[in-house]
């Protein structure tokens, strides 16, 4: 199957639209590593599923915008992930340790909001699933790669990504200012978006939304927006 060298969200370059956040081709691999160290397309939704102890939900962020790097066009929107066979790809480039780990921590048939990043209006898009756990990201060995990362050994991989498969597309698209509106909003109240990892953890490209961590906002804004 083939792999497009897909662009995760990262550390710097800012959104558009005077967004706070910001994105680059890469994230910071020089940061502390954080404590936590195919099937065909499903045609039902987790808003389905709001009656339910939902756990273990992801947010994933990628840039749906071209950009040349080392000649290669790196990036990836959820158009591009639901045109690949069996609408399935690889989720490569992640160089952050503690996003790495939340890579790690994933689990066959999870699933994540699709987050474009960087754009003209950052926010989400669609669903998808994990269909294949974490393995060494191919990219850090291929010297070609925007991705490359001379320190890491094949005997011991420093990167690790998974296979995602797409879902559907939201009803309707959650824009990153209405998302930042129900932050606002609940840090006032103490609802559950009070600590929103997409604003408390800009520089995460893969965050957990659990709720355990950092709260039941996933159930929280599926039932809003069924």
């Amino acid at each position: 199957m083939p792999r497009p060298r897909k662009r995760p969200a990262g550390a710097a370059g800012p959104e558009k639209k005077g967004q706070s956040e910001k994105r680059t081709k890469f994230e910071n691999s020089g940061e502390a590593s954080a404590k936590v160290e195919n099937s065909s397309p499903q045609k039902t939704s987790v808003f389905k599923n709001c009656g339910r102890n939902l756990s273990n939900y992801w947010l994933m962020k990628s840039e749906p915008e071209s950009r040349l790097d080392k000649g290669i066009d790196v990036k990836f929107s959820i158009e591009d992930l639901k045109a690949q066979p069996m609408q399935t790809a690889c989720w490569d480039g992640v160089r952050n340790y503690q996003a790495r780990n939340f890579l790690r921590a994933m689990k066959l048939e999870e699933e994540a909001f699709f987050y474009h990043s960087n754009c003209k209006e950052p926010g989400i898009v669609g669903l998808m699933k994990i269909v294949k756990e974490a393995y060494p990201d191919h990219t850090q060995f291929e010297k070609n790669s925007p991705y490359y990362d001379p320190s890491s050994k094949e005997d011991n991989p420093k990167w690790s990504m998974v296979d995602v498969q797409f879902i559907r597309m939201m009803k309707r698209f959650i824009s990153l200012a209405e998302l930042k509106t129900y932050h606002q909003s609940h840090k006032a109240t103490g609802g559950p978006l009070k600590d929103m990892a997409l604003f408390t953890r800009k520089r995460l490209s893969v965050q957990p939304l659990t709720q355990g961590y950092p709260g039941p906002w996933w159930k929280h804004l599926t039932c809003c927006l069924k």
